[in-house]
């Protein structure tokens, strides 16, 4: 029999996430852009984060492989996002996060990233959650948008059987008809029953899939809402992208929040979740 997840969770040399531990952002821009852009965006959210109960895990994609269209763009390539992402590590000290599609990419990511994240449309693939476990690195897991919270058991079932014992598991919004996705918050303590933290994605649950007709549309005002109402819920950890000028951005622009919303938004959060925890007098 596999052994019992970590929970809380080990990430990196210094974080911990789970019941009880400070709350875990998982922040960064949607895409790798230039190598200047990442650093600051990097270098804005130390500043951001600074003086909060927040371990910040800095994320950024070198490839976004399940793009509307042909021709939207896609990153830049594995090689050059791990060198910009190093970068980002020997510059700030943070610890960072990237996505991986195929099997064949988990041993390259998981020598540069502390957390090796499985995207929601492939949450189901066998031979990508083994080969993520077998990094040894922490994994990140978004539940489908086709997949109830229940369901992710098999997720974690399978990672476990493979030797992973740091798992978070992640709720991004559910299909719901055509070009929209909603969040049933129950989903945070029912995936939570499962022995592994918990993130909530507030910018991914805002998508509206195909709304740009070529591209994916969104609705950024809605994130801080839906942000606030999984702390409530006692959600172990946030991702969040960000962006300088979010409608400038090659992906996702439309549900990212402005760099300079972003520490208005976290007090907030911190403020709520901290409140939600508090005994009752």
């Amino acid at each position: 029999m596999p052994d019992t997840p970590n929970n809380p969770a080990l990430i990196g040399p210094n974080y911990r996430c789970g019941a009880g531990e400070p709350l875990l952002l998982i922040a960064g821009p949607c895409v790798i852009e230039s190598e200047t852009l990442t650093l600051q965006i990097a270098e804005e959210l130390t500043k951001i984060v600074a003086g909060l109960p927040i371990q910040l895990v800095f994320k950024a994609s070198f490839d976004k492989a399940n793009r509307t269209s042909a021709d939207a763009f896609r990153g830049s390539g594995i090689d050059e996002g791990l060198r910009i992402l190093s970068r980002v590590r020997e510059e700030t000290g943070l610890p960072i996060t990237t996505d991986i599609h195929e099997p064949e990419q988990a041993t390259a990511v998981g020598s540069v990233c502390d957390i090796l994240q499985v995207p929601a449309f492939l949450a189901r693939q066998t031979d990508l959650l083994v080969a993520a476990a077998a990094t040894g690195r922490a994994v990140h897991v978004k539940k489908g948008q086709f997949m109830a919270p229940w369901d992710m058991k098999h997720v974690v079932g399978k990672l476990s059987a493979a030797g992973a014992r740091n798992i978070l598991l992640c709720e991004r919004g559910t299909f719901f008809g055509y070009g929209r996705l909603v969040n049933d918050m129950r989903a945070i303590p029912q995936m939570q029953s499962l022995g592994v933290p918990v993130i909530y994605d507030a910018t991914h649950s805002v998508q509206e899939p195909g709304g740009l007709g070529g591209a994916t549309g969104g609705n950024r005002a809605m994130v801080g809402p839906l942000a606030r109402a999984a702390m409530a819920l006692g959600a172990d950890g946030l991702f969040c992208e960000t962006h300088p000028d979010p409608d400038t951005s090659p992906s996702d622009g439309a549900n990212m929040v402005p760099l300079a919303e972003m520490s208005a938004l976290l007090k907030r959060l911190v403020m709520i979740r901290e409140a939600a925890r508090s005994p009752l007098a």
